[in-house]
């Protein structure tokens, strides 16, 4: 079933929703913001990766500018995309962890299967703006397809109720575990939706979605959530600016996807290697081909994104629209992945869940032809300073307008003269903040120096000459130990739902 067919369910063919209007184009740049989900630092050609073919993504790092020190917000993802939303980091935010609100929700029927009755995760704050809420407000058409994690479905935070036209994905992260699920979730103003809605996919839910018939559902997730990111693409005009978020759920496990020629050429090229037996309980089905799976996941979202680039060339958007390539966190190991295999930390120490290097340093690419200048830049940046970055970009001074005179209100600095070529203009963070509770860490990078902190336990490392974080220097250095100590005692703020051990 095509997204189009899925678009329509419980709404009429609402054609002259999406007549396309000439008209002088806006002024605004567009932002199309590609975020997929636990790709490591090292897992595309152009950071070096040697198994995996990613020659559109490569060519958008040779057509603009490739940052070697972008952080996420957090080692998983539920709080990284809350720093994006909020410009907030983890000492601050409200969202700090993956808290999950399905298991005591109940359970519904879909075909010969049983789900839960309500989905998602810890809600956003509704009493503090985010990112779509801020583009709306100044003119943008907002859309997001993908992931959502930002308040389970009811709640006071989805995507209806804060700052999107339309929405088509997932509400729930833990739900996004199936790429064959029983629905998916839409919202579309343009439709008359009033709320959220669950779309059954009907022809998933004839077959179980665990174990044997698994692989005869037809449905896949990452394929129809694309194709609503390109249906809704096609629909802009230029008239308006727009602000795409496609939260791709790409790489992540489980690793499944159609039986095709991009699936079988992996095969071919790394072999009939690994095996993964399942998971039940975190609803990864068992699989074979392991390796040649998620290099092929990897190859579908390069392609996901040429597809892209292609759409915005045809319809005359390409020079006025930014397109930005990240990850949420770092390598994942779930489901039968291999980071090891592929080397997939890029010499970085750590995978997702872990505020070493390897769990929060990213890739992260930005084409605007005509803007951007072509760069390999080494300017340290973090997710929460994407919303200032925006702000600056679309002409809104965010502290004056949202920041309400806290001084916390915003952690994020804006990277627009980077951007734009401008380092000598350019604001550098004095230090960059996080922590993790289903862990227990809390890092600070200040300059060359990485203060990693694990259930209260202080490690010192110098990033220039250890960027793999092996030779622990806090012994040698207690009063850089106790200066970055300081920085933690100032920026944590006590969240009842997200605790973390201070330094000792």
């Amino acid at each position: 079933m095509k997204y189009s067919r899925l678009l329509f369910v419980g709404g009429g063919m609402l054609a002259s929703v999406f007549a396309a209007f000439s008209a002088k184009k806006s002024d605004k740049p567009n932002i199309v913001f590609i975020l997929c989900d636990d790709m490591g630092y090292g897992d595309l050609g152009c950071y070096g990766q040697k198994y995996i073919e990613t020659p559109n993504i490569d060519r958008m790092a040779s057509e603009g500018m490739r940052f070697t020190q972008a952080y996420s917000g957090s080692p998983v993802s539920a709080p990284s995309r809350a720093c994006i939303m909020t410009g907030q980091h983890t000492g601050h935010g409200e969202v700090r962890g993956n808290k999950e609100y399905w298991r005591d929700s109940g359970e519904v029927r879909y075909g010969v299967n049983t789900d839960y009755a309500i989905v998602g995760q810890h809600p956003y704050d509704p009493n503090r703006v985010i990112l779509p809420e801020i583009m709306k407000e100044n003119g943008y058409t907002t859309g997001m397809f993908g992931k959502w994690a930002g308040g389970y479905e009811g709640s006071v935070s989805t995507p209806d109720k804060r700052g999107i036209d339309e929405f088509f994905g997932y509400i729930c992260q833990f739900q996004a575990h199936l790429y064959y699920p029983n629905f998916l979730n839409r919202y579309s103003s343009l439709l008359g939706d009033t709320a959220t809605i669950r779309v059954t996919l009907e022809e998933n839910i004839k077959y179980p979605m665990w174990g044997a018939g698994y692989a005869l559902r037809p449905q896949y997730s990452a394929d129809l959530i694309h194709e609503a990111a390109i249906d809704w693409l096609d629909r802009q005009s230029g008239d308006k600016p727009f602000f795409g978020f496609f939260t791709y759920t790409l790489p992540h496990a489980e690793l499944v996807q159609p039986e095709d020629s991009l699936l079988n050429y992996y095969r071919e090229r790394l072999g009939e290697t690994g095996v993964f037996n399942g998971s039940y309980g975190g609803r990864y089905n068992p699989v074979t081909h392991t390796h040649a799976q998620f290099a092929a996941m990897i190859a579908r979202l390069d392609n996901y994104v040429g597809e892209i680039l292609k759409k915005l060339k045809e319809k005359g958007l390409d020079e006025n629209t930014i397109v930005i390539f990240s990850s949420d966190n770092g390598p994942h190991e779930e489901g039968g992945a291999d980071p090891g295999f592929f080397g997939r930390d890029g010499k970085l120490k750590g995978i997702k869940r872990s505020c070493h290097e390897g769990g929060i340093r990213i890739p992260f690419i930005v084409r605007w032809p005509g803007h951007v200048p072509v760069a390999v830049n080494d300017h340290q940046l973090a997710f929460y300073d994407i919303l200032p970055t925006f702000c600056d970009l679309i002409g809104v001074n965010h502290i004056e307008r949202y920041g309400e005179n806290r001084k916390d209100y915003f952690d994020g600095l804006s990277f627009k003269p980077t951007l734009l070529g401008k380092d000598k203009h350019q604001k550098n963070h004095e230090f960059l903040y996080w922590e993790f509770c289903e862990t227990d860490q809390i890092a600070v990078r200040q300059g060359d120096w990485k203060l990693f902190v694990e259930k209260g336990k202080c490690h010192l490392y110098n990033l220039v000459d250890d960027i793999h974080e092996d030779c622990d220097l806090a012994a040698r250095y207690p009063d850089r130990v106790e200066d970055m100590k300081r920085i933690v005692f100032e920026q944590h703020v006590e969240n009842p739902y997200f605790k973390v051990t201070m330094p000792q």
